[in-house]
């Protein structure tokens, strides 16, 4: 299980780090929600998290950058269900274009993920909180 979890991670998280909005929104429910620690309203929905995932690739560009989500220590637990909570750790470092890298936020995810009803979907997003630490 921890392999096909950290497999998912890793591809949804380069799907926002290549600016696939779609395909990382597609990696939630239709009714998922997201609720950000720097954000006062959750996002909810494929439609808002596309638009959020195009936003923070739109935030990053004009900030001169390239980000990369470096997720690891997963804790996962399964509940009833059939459903998963993990926890997880990501260090978002921005590199700007002469190759130089910082942190640009660390934070903990909380997620409950779900098995998509459709053959070879594999795991889907269904509730996600981003603690960003500082905030």
């Amino acid at each position: 299980m921890y392999a096909e979890v950290a497999g998912f991670y890793a591809r949804q998280m380069r799907r926002l780090d290549e600016g696939d909005a779609e395909g990382w929104a597609a990696t939630f429910t239709d009714d998922a929600v997201c609720r950000i620690s720097t954000r006062p309203e959750p996002l909810r929905g494929r439609a808002a998290l596309t638009e959020g995932a195009r936003a923070a690739t739109a935030a990053g560009a004009a900030a001169g950058e390239q980000r990369r989500h470096m997720t690891g220590m997963f804790d996962i637990e399964e509940r009833p269900g059939g459903l998963l909570r993990v926890r997880a750790n990501t260090i978002v470092y921005a590199t700007d274009a002469r190759g130089r890298s910082r942190v640009h936020q660390v934070c903990t995810c909380t997620d409950v993920l779900v098995r998509a009803a459709a053959p070879g979907r594999g795991l889907l997003v269904r509730d996600r909180r981003i603690d960003v630490d500082g905030a």
